[in-house]
């Protein structure tokens, strides 16, 4: 396939100075971090062919194998194993191109009898003691599953894995459903959970700077609206 520069070069040089230059002149993130964040981006809108070149350029700039898979994984909870399945067979791809041997050491720090009571646990410590207890509270009988699920899940399953940290994970979080979309009571809510974790409103601007070439400005300006009104500007 010719590259962009051959067959479209005027877009080429704009595009490149706005993603390249512009945005990240907005933006104190490393190089690392920022590939991960726009990695967990692609996975959400569906870019399958953009995701292979970016890791590519991810794994140059230290992002490590394991944290490759641990941002693929993590994904499945927010966008579904449907759109995240082709992703991993795209960092299986490349890890492998590359001579890493498959599979990576195991990243699960919970079993299936604790996952449930520890990844409430960890959900509490993110979200907050009485929002979680007001899910399950409101929850009606015949719903109830669909905290557990939450609890179990996506907490106990994807956030108490190793890898990245708690903190990094509610970014990665963040840009996912930042690029996914349709998700602003979500994004709201991780924009919450980010500060309780200790990240700042700062960072969450960091990360939706270098996405706005990735998922464009109606998501961008979705998402900037949930931090502007769970993380106003002091």
């Amino acid at each position: 396939m010719r590259p962009l520069t051959d067959t479209d070069p005027e877009f080429a040089a704009f595009y490149e100075n706005f993603a390249e230059r512009e945005t990240l002149s907005h933006s104190s993130l490393e190089p690392r971090d920022r590939h991960v964040y726009r990695l967990a981006a692609t996975i959400a809108v569906g870019a399958v062919t953009e995701f292979h070149a970016l890791l590519g350029a991810a794994l140059d700039t230290g992002v490590a194998p394991i944290q490759a898979k641990e941002l693929v994984y993590q994904a499945v909870a927010y966008v579904g194993f449907a759109r995240v399945s082709d992703f991993l067979t795209a960092t299986n791809e490349v890890l492998t191109a590359r001579g890493v041997e498959l599979p990576l050491a195991g990243q699960s720090s919970t079993t299936r009898e604790t996952r449930l009571e520890v990844g409430t646990a960890r959900q509490k410590e993110i979200v907050g003691n009485e929002a979680v207890d007001g899910m399950y509270a409101n929850a009606p009988a015949d719903a109830l599953h669909f905290q557990e699920f939450l609890s179990g899940n996506c907490f106990g399953d994807y956030y108490t894995r190793t890898g990245f940290d708690v903190k990094k994970r509610e970014l990665i979080t963040f840009a996912l459903l930042a690029a996914l979309g349709g998700a602003d009571d979500q994004v709201k809510g991780h924009v919450i959970a980010n500060l309780n974790v200790g990240n700042t409103r700062g960072d969450l601007l960091d990360v939706l700077t270098v996405l706005v070439p990735s998922i464009g400005y109606p998501r961008t300006l979705n998402a900037l609206a949930q931090v502007n009104t769970a993380a106003p500007a002091s």
